[in-house]
């Protein structure tokens, strides 16, 4: 990358988008529209718009020189479906009004909700409740406590690293995100089990 070059790269991207692509085509639906929330970098979207030409990928983040990269990785692949990314925080109210036509197919939200102030996961579950039509899916990837338990010991002491970092952030339990869906009308998650003790969860919309 070059000092004038706004692309972001983030390493572990070339690990697991495969495993997430896999699993995007066994929940997602052929056609339709796709709302990436906190997308980072963009090199997943831009993978997953390539890979699954039949949907159209939306991006979003909330930081400047995020949006900067994905446009800038964008540019470079000139892909027909996937837009230019908006400006989204998942933990602000009404965040889902920045989505041009207020409806959506799937959302879609990678590596977020550990790395963010719980009241990003309530704030997502909420706007896309409001963005999905029935049987609509909101999927989450990335490391989970289940049962008031983590998963393994390297996610134990990532955990013990992020709230290090910043106490507001955390692996979250699967169950307490599972209960703030149900209030939202989604079904109980369908869990895959993916690399690196992570889990790919889908909620969807009743």
């Amino acid at each position: 990358m070059t000092s004038d070059d706004a692309r972001h790269h983030a390493p572990a991207t070339a690990r697991n988008r495969e495993p997430i692509l896999a699993a995007l085509r066994r929940h997602l639906p052929e056609r339709g529209l796709v709302l990436e929330v906190a997308s980072g970098t963009g090199e997943h979207a831009i993978h997953f718009a390539s890979a699954l030409p039949g949907l159209v990928f939306q991006p979003s983040d909330p930081d400047p020189g995020a949006r900067a990269s994905i446009d800038a990785w964008a540019a470079g692949a000139r892909l027909s479906n996937l837009r230019a990314a908006i400006a989204l925080d998942a933990a602000a109210p009404d965040w889902e009004r920045a989505v041009v036509g207020g409806m959506v197919d799937a959302v879609l939200c990678v590596n977020m909700v550990h790395i963010a102030p719980w009241a990003a996961t309530p704030g997502l579950v909420r706007g896309a409740a409001r963005l999905l039509p029935a049987g609509g899916v909101l999927c989450l990837y990335g490391p989970f406590k289940r049962g008031g338990w983590h998963t393994a010991p390297s996610n134990a002491a990532f955990d013990a690293d992020l709230r290090a970092s910043d106490p507001a952030w955390g692996v979250r339990d699967l169950e307490a995100v599972a209960d703030e869906a149900a209030a939202r009308g989604f079904a109980q998650p369908v869990v895959d089990e993916m690399p690196a003790n992570n889990l790919f969860v889908v909620f969807r919309r009743g």
